[in-house]
């Protein structure tokens, strides 16, 4: 089913808004939250303050994870009494660790079109001044609040050999790092704190200095940290997880045995039977 974003349909927008400094919005999204119908919104306050500064009024309903499978349905039929509506949260792209996938499935399956602008997002400032390699990476967000999950998920990405990304409250900010440390070892790390705020703070170093020097934990925290470079010899990984980490990454089931055939120095047939084998 394709899309025609321009062809003057009534729409469902997701406008990006500042992540902290209240001048970091295109021009664009100033227009659009201008023109629209309604604005779906996070917090009504938070996105109050930041039309107020731009002598925006608007009718703005909540729109959050706790509401919206509910209202849904009420905002398609807005969009298709003729209604253009913008969706934003508090801070950032919407939908990236932010409410709105909800919605914006509903508006697919309903043939409205949706149309995303591009503009803030924490992670990519992260990333480009972290020093850390910055492709390919992986995005994950936010980790499971409870310890024996988060440490769950992070065994399950500490193979990966490309730069992940994280979100982290400052309450647990703390007990990320030493499971980071923990589970990954001790790797090249860039932990930034209050990002476009008068009091950003940009930590670089391995996470155990990272740890010693981390003074202040407040405010909203973006993690960057290096992928898994010590996997030269995979002897620290079995055959199974050696395969996994590329067809995770991908890769066909045919290329991935024939790539940890070639650096394993194995005979194809010896890794194909123990995929086939114990990895099904």
């Amino acid at each position: 089913m394709s899309q025609k974003s321009y062809d003057n349909s009534k729409c469902l927008y997701l406008v990006p808004t500042p992540i902290g400094n209240l001048e970091d919005i295109t021009m664009r999204s100033l227009n659009v939250l201008k023109n629209v119908d309604l604005v779906l919104c996070e917090d009504t306050r938070v996105t109050g303050n930041l039309l107020k500064k731009y002598d925006i009024k608007k009718k703005l309903v909540s729109c959050h994870e706790y509401n919206e499978k509910q209202i849904k349905e009420k905002v398609i039929e807005k969009i298709k009494e003729g209604n253009d509506i913008a969706l934003v949260t508090d801070q950032g792209t919407p939908i990236i660790s932010d409410p709105g996938y909800e919605v914006v499935k509903e508006a697919i399956k309903q043939d409205i079109n949706v149309v995303s602008l591009p503009g803030a997002t924490a992670f990519v400032p992260a990333l480009t001044m972290s020093g850390i390699m910055p492709s390919p990476f992986t995005f994950y967000g936010f980790l499971n609040s409870k310890d024996s999950k988060r440490k769950k998920e992070l065994e399950s990405l500490k193979n990966i050999t490309h730069t992940l990304i994280f979100y982290e409250a400052p309450h647990r900010m703390e007990k990320f790092l030493k499971d980071i440390l923990d589970i990954f070892g001790d790797r090249e790390i860039c932990l930034c704190r209050e990002l476009s705020k008068k009091y950003e703070e940009v930590y670089r170093g391995l996470v155990s200095e990272v740890l010693e020097e981390l003074n202040t934990l407040k405010g909203e925290f973006v993690v960057v940290v290096s992928g898994n470079n010590n996997l030269s010899d995979f002897s620290s990984i079995s055959i199974l997880d050696h395969i996994k980490l590329y067809l995770d990454d991908g890769m066909s089931e045919k290329d991935a045995i024939k790539k940890v055939s070639e650096e394993r120095k194995v005979a194809k047939s010896i890794i194909y039977k123990e995929y086939h084998t114990r990895g099904k």
